[in-house]
């Protein structure tokens, strides 16, 4: 098996970079979740103290759709908004998931990365200094370079808690 993160001949050399660097981490966000059952996807750890895989892939996907419209210039559309958000539920946690099937969530992320490779062909190197605003009330800043890098280290952040997710559901199964 060979690694780069070279992006395709369609983008400028640093957003193919960047880009390659989220799209490396949802295939490697696909192979560690392959072959869940729904159990597993809805598993929310020793005594449902923690977010369920279902709730930290939805909250990837709203976190880079709202990136992929902050890169376009656009507000992300309502009709996205509430199929995939909110991004925290009223008591500051993420939203409730339950019984949304593996497939279902991996389709989902798979769309929400083909939107990106569709927006990143359309971003020159000069574009990632251009500055969105981000967080929940928009009171923070940062380079379109940055918000690809982040879509990147988000999702490998929240890998590490899925990884963990299924330690302990199998771990569970062992004990039971």
């Amino acid at each position: 098996m060979f690694f780069d993160l070279k992006g395709d001949a369609s983008m400028s050399p640093i957003v193919g970079m960047l880009y390659s660097a989220v799209k490396e981490n949802s295939e490697r966000l696909k192979l560690i979740t392959d072959g869940m059952s729904q159990e597993e996807v809805d598993y929310k750890g020793p005594n449902t103290n923690y977010n369920s895989t279902a709730q930290l892939m939805r909250h990837v996907m709203y976190v880079d759709l709202n990136w992929i419209y902050r890169i376009k210039g656009q507000s992300l559309p309502n009709a996205l908004r509430d199929q995939y958000g909110p991004l925290i539920d009223v008591n500051n946690k993420l939203p409730m998931i339950k019984g949304t099937a593996w497939d279902t969530l991996i389709s989902q992320y798979e769309t929400v990365i083909v939107m990106l490779e569709e927006t990143c062909q359309q971003l020159h190197d000069s574009d990632l200094d251009n500055v969105v605003r981000f967080g929940h009330e928009n009171e923070k800043q940062a380079t379109i370079r940055w918000g690809l890098w982040h879509m990147a280290d988000h999702s490998r952040y929240h890998q590490a808690h899925i990884n963990q997710l299924r330690r302990w559901y199998k771990q569970n199964l062992t004990t039971e």
